[in-house]
This record gives structure tokens, sequence and C-alpha cells, in this order.
């Protein structure tokens, strides 16, 4: 059997959580490349290009094996599920829910019986347990899923439900197995990780809030580095910062999603949060952590984005100095709000936009590399690529060392002391001597 993935690190997560459960039960993964009975393929929606993409998938899969069960699952799946069963190549379609059971839906598919009905309520995080599912040689910890927030341009919400957290001892866990793994760095992940623990109010729990998650990971010896996915500004205050930089293992490294840098957009986009708001925010971080790198999304090309509403974004930009920025054409999403607005923007002007954020972007990242020549920085070494030995800083800038695959043993999974003594520009990467 085989599974394909498309999409962010939660659906990676959950992906790897779905093969193990096939490994338990004596099934054998095959390359993508290799003939396979059955396909699982857990499916992107967050823009139509994911979307496209998982069609051509499923497609090529029948290609490969006419006779091989083609399942879908995943976000795509969710949203689209008329539309998917049109499509005669797929012949199961499994909700979220169903992943967590997956090898006794499909064998009670193929057996000709009943679906199995999930188990697990809607309002429930649909906890894997240990899954160990590893980036290099960094892993990846789900720990919420679901969002309240329903920007207009999003589906997600849609697609995977309201906010709902993992029990921390149930995170505590997984964590201290990784430990044992001699695993040394973790990223905390989810749809939604600002909101974690709010879903527990409404049913009268004690409040519990993404920073208690962080301090009881904090505790686990054999973890060093512990680093956070997206996170939503309105978390950072200087209470919870007050907390944050007692705790010695987390990354200065900060994703604060933005979207846009001009007040009217941000409107537009039902983001809660302004221009100015962010910037005190950015302003607490950087006064925390004095090294810290902060990298963002950014969207062009939104309904109704004129060039003087760009022309603030641009100018907000710059004035915030993201380390790396990650920017997105506007990609029209049925079923959201932002799809019936007017005044949409064409692709020549999403494509100009999106490259002068672009060139800031690479201009920012060369800048701030070029200030760590003659600078020692610590870097946990991932891989070995082209002749150098690969890893990343505390604060997520990329560093490689050359050496020869010989020693790879004594590099890999490292943290090592490095000098910086040039850049690489057309790559954005620190060049450092051991």
């Amino acid at each position: 059997m085989l599974l394909l993935l498309y999409g962010c690190k939660v659906n990676q997560y959950e992906t790897n959580a779905m093969e193990q459960q096939f490994l338990n039960n004596n099934y054998k993964i095959v390359k993508s490349t290799e003939k396979a009975s059955i396909y699982v393929i857990n499916t992107c929606t967050v823009t139509n290009i994911a979307e496209r993409k998982s069609r051509q998938m499923i497609r090529r899969a029948k290609q490969i094996n006419k006779d091989a069960i083609i399942v879908i699952c995943g976000c795509y799946a969710e949203v689209s599920k008329e539309e998917l069963e049109n499509l005669k190549e797929i012949d199961l379609i499994i909700n979220s829910k169903q992943k967590k059971e997956i090898v006794d839906v499909i064998e009670n598919f193929k057996a000709k019986k009943q679906k199995v009905e999930a188990k697990i309520a809607d309002d429930e995080f649909i906890d894997f347990g240990s899954v160990t599912y590893t980036e290099k040689n960094r892993a990846v910890i789900k720990v919420q899923d679901g969002c309240n927030m329903f920007c207009t341009y999003c589906i997600i919400p849609y697609a995977r439900g309201r906010i709902r957290s993992r029990k921390i001892e149930s995170v505590v866990e997984e964590v201290k197995e990784i430990a044992k793994q001699g695993i040394k760095e973790v990223v905390i992940t989810g749809i939604h990780v600002s909101s974690y623990g709010k879903d527990w109010d409404e049913i009268g729990k004690p409040e519990i809030r993404l920073i208690d998650l962080l301090e009881q990971i904090n505790k686990i010896d054999g973890i060093e580095r512990i680093r956070l996915s997206s996170l939503e500004p309105s978390i950072i205050d200087e209470q919870f910062l007050e907390r944050l930089v007692k705790l010695s293992k987390i990354c200065d490294h900060f994703h604060l999603s933005l979207q846009s840098g001009c007040d009217e957009t941000l409107k537009r986009m039902n983001r809660k949060y302004r221009t100015e708001e962010y910037k005190k925010i950015v302003e607490l971080l950087r006064k925390a952590y004095p090294n810290v790198s902060l990298t963002t999304d950014v969207i062009v090309g939104f309904p109704g984005e004129t060039e003087e509403e760009f022309f603030h974004t641009y100018k907000f930009l710059k004035e915030i100095n993201f380390y790396r920025m990650h920017i997105f054409k506007y990609s029209m999403r049925k079923g959201t709000l932002a799809a019936k607005m007017k005044e949409q923007v064409d692709g020549v002007k999403k494509e100009e936009r999106s490259r002068k954020l672009i060139d800031l972007s690479n201009k920012n990242e060369n800048e701030k590399n070029k200030n760590y020549i003659g600078k020692v920085v610590s870097v946990l070494f991932e891989e070995y690529k082209n002749g150098y030995f690969k890893g990343h800083t505390t604060n997520y800038m990329e560093v490689k060392v050359k050496g020869s695959k010989i020693k790879e043993k004594d590099f890999i999974n490292q943290i090592l002391n490095v000098k910086i003594v040039d850049i690489d520009e057309e790559n954005r990467e620190l060049i450092g001597i051991l």
C-alpha cells in the first residue's frame, strides 16, 4: 500500500500516524514510484493548486494500478465530498475522525462490510498517541486542531471544524518518547496553535493555555530545543512573554501570521488585529529576544487590494524588517466570503506584487545574514548535502559547514558551535567553520 500527502505539517503528522497504523497491521509501505494495491491520499484544500495536485495524484494512482483501491481523506475530502464522489477513480472517501481507525475502515470496505463508524465526538481532539513524525531530525508534535477565526479567504475552519486541544499529559508522553530516541528538537504545531486550551473554557475546566503546555515540555530531559509553528499575533503580550523567556529551550524564532500590512485589507480579511497592534507585538518580541528572527505569511492580490493598499503593505513590511516572508498570491476558495467579493485582482498584478515582496524578503534575509559574519552561533546539524553539513540556529538561520560524508556520524543531530565566515547570497545561507 502507499500513503501520499499534500499540505501543512498537521497533514504530514497525520499521514505518518496512519502509516504507523498500517505498519502495525503488517502492511508494507512502498515508494511513490512503485505499484501499490491501496493508495491513501491525504489531501489539502488551502489553495486551488493543492486541490488540482490531489486530483492529478488520484488519476495517476489509478493509471499505475487500475485494480488498486483509492482512498481519499483530508481537508479537500471534508469540504468537497460531493465533487470527489463524481471522480470514478475514487473507491472510498473517509472523514478526519476515521483516520484514527483507517485500517479497520479499509479492511471492512475490502470485505464489503458496513463502513466503520468513528467513535470520536465532533468536539474531541483526535489523539493518535506517540507518532514521532520527523522533518530530518526535528520532531513535529500536533497539539491542536480546528480554527474559530473564519478569515474571509480561508476554507480551513469548514474543513477542520472548531478548535480542539490535546491533553497536556498526552503531549508530554509523546515528547518523552521522542527524547528517548535522541531527537533534540521538537516543533509544536496545530491548525491554530495560539488557541490551545481555549476550547476547555466552555466546559468549565481550569484555564489552560499554550504557555502552560510549553512549561511542561521545557522540563523534559533530552529535549534541547522547542520551536513554535505559526502563531496568531494576539497571543503575544507581556504576561505571555514574561513566562516564555524563562523557558531556556524555546527557540528565538517566531512565525507571526500577518497576511497584509494595510488596515483596510486586514479588515476585509476579518483579521483580528491592525498594523499598530502588530508593530507593538514585534517590539515586545525584539525586546525579549535580542537575536530573534521574525518570519510571516503575506497574501497579495486580495479582493479590493488597490495600488495604495499594496503600497501600505510594502511600506509596513519594510519597516518591520522580517527575516523571511512567505508570499502567497490570493487564490479564490469556493465557499469563503472573499470568493464573493467584488474587485477581484487580476493575475498580472498579483504576480508583480508577489515579485516585489519576494525581492524584499530575499534582501532582508541576506542583510541579516551578513551581520552574522564573525559571530559564533549554535547549530543543530540535520543533513549532509552537496559537500556540506547543514543545520539551523535557534533563530532559524540556515548554516552550512564544508565537510566529508565519512564524518557524518560526528555531525548529524549534534549541536555544535560554528563561527560564521561568509554567506551564500544565492541560497541565503550562512557559511561557517568549526
